[in-house]
């Protein structure tokens, strides 16, 4: 694997990172060469837990910012490796991960090396498996084994915002839906029961659906509720005895998980409900005096994240946090995946005339 040059410019390691394949459960080769180029940096102290890494400055300062990114994407499909590409006259670097989210993590290794003596203390935190379910989360991991790491009177997510804040995310919750019935010879149906004809009345329903607007502290987040996989019969003969049908419901941050869940088996009523994975969402965060002194120093005006990221994470840690990263977030996981050099480089303008205050 290509060492790190961390002196390049966060376009060249936004490259390099993203040419070195880490598809969720093999980010190691990546971790190893992030591992390698921070740990020689005597500004900061340096802990890996498997595919995760933290560098933390200890300057005493009032105040301690954390700031991450996660290593991994979703599954390559020919966009890799990277290349240049010209939109108009405006240079992209593209393929998987420059959106989401290796341009952010590039920024990140960048300043973590340039900046010895910022203006409050920084843990910086690196980790694995963000785009899988939530208990392989390396974050989730952490948080267990050491929770102090996570000590911050502020966070940032350099997850895509297209350079501006994102604040809070939604959270998302998964639930099967069942119908049964009783399986027969395809050729004398009358005597079974069809169970995916049976998804049809839920099926209905998510159709008719309208979801919501909720306002929470001055930003508007959009719910959603939609199948995502359906599933059933066991042969061409057979009439089905099963059908699941996998929903998704994004839902505001203001909700709880009783009220997430219970919003579900509402909408489902008379339906067997399975709820398989939940996480709550993040509230925006910004009345916090940092949220506020960043927002003010990027120049950004506050939009709310529609998507889940590790913010909610920092949020049960009682840590406002906000998303910050270069990248149109409707291009992430896209095959045409790809970010600007100009949204790079402003990113990376913004996040160091914060932390240093010039």
């Amino acid at each position: 694997m290509p060492a790190l040059d961390l002196s390049a410019t966060s376009v060249d390691l936004t490259r390099t990172i993203c040419d070195i394949p880490s598809v969720s459960g093999d980010e190691t080769p990546l971790a190893d060469a992030i591992h390698a180029a921070v740990q020689v940096l005597p500004h900061v102290d340096v802990y890996r837990d498997g595919d995760t890494i933290v560098a933390r400055t200890d300057l005493g300062r009032a105040q301690r910012v954390a700031i991450a990114g996660h290593i991994d994407t979703v599954p390559i499909n020919g966009n890799v490796p990277t290349r240049d590409i010209l939109i108009d006259g405006e240079p992209y670097v593209w393929g998987r991960g420059t959106v989401d989210m290796k341009a952010g993590v590039a920024v990140q290794l960048k300043l973590a090396a340039e900046l010895a003596d910022p203006r409050v203390d920084i843990t910086w935190m690196w980790y694995d498996h963000e785009e899988v379910d939530a208990d392989l989360n390396g974050l989730t991991r952490l948080a267990r084994t050491r929770p102090d790491l996570f000590a911050a009177d502020f966070a940032i997510l350099g997850e895509p915002s297209n350079g501006t804040v994102e604040g809070g995310c939604n959270g998302t919750l998964r639930a099967i839906v069942r119908t049964t019935g009783v399986r027969a010879h395809s050729a004398r149906s009358w005597v079974g029961e069809n169970a995916i004809h049976k998804a049809a009345p839920v099926l209905s329903r998510l159709a008719a659906y309208e979801p919501a607007a909720i306002d929470v502290d001055g930003l508007v987040y959009r719910e959603g509720l939609n199948a995502v996989r359906i599933g059933g019969g066991v042969a061409s003969n057979v009439i089905p005895d099963l059908c699941e049908i996998e929903v998704n419901y994004r839902f505001a941050p203001s909700r709880d998980a009783e009220g997430a869940e219970d919003h579900v088996r509402n909408v489902f009523a008379g339906c067997e409900v399975d709820i398989v994975d939940l996480a709550l969402g993040a509230r925006p965060g910004l009345d916090a005096p940092l949220a506020r002194e960043f927002v003010a120093a990027v120049g950004a005006e506050p939009r709310p994240k529609y998507g889940w990221t590790d913010v909610a994470r920092f949020s049960a840690f009682g840590i406002p946090a906000v998303n910050y990263g270069p990248g149109d977030p409707l291009l992430a996981h896209h095959d045409e995946e790809r970010v600007s050099f100009a949204q790079v480089d402003a990113v990376e303008q913004g996040l160091r005339a914060w932390l240093t205050g010039r």
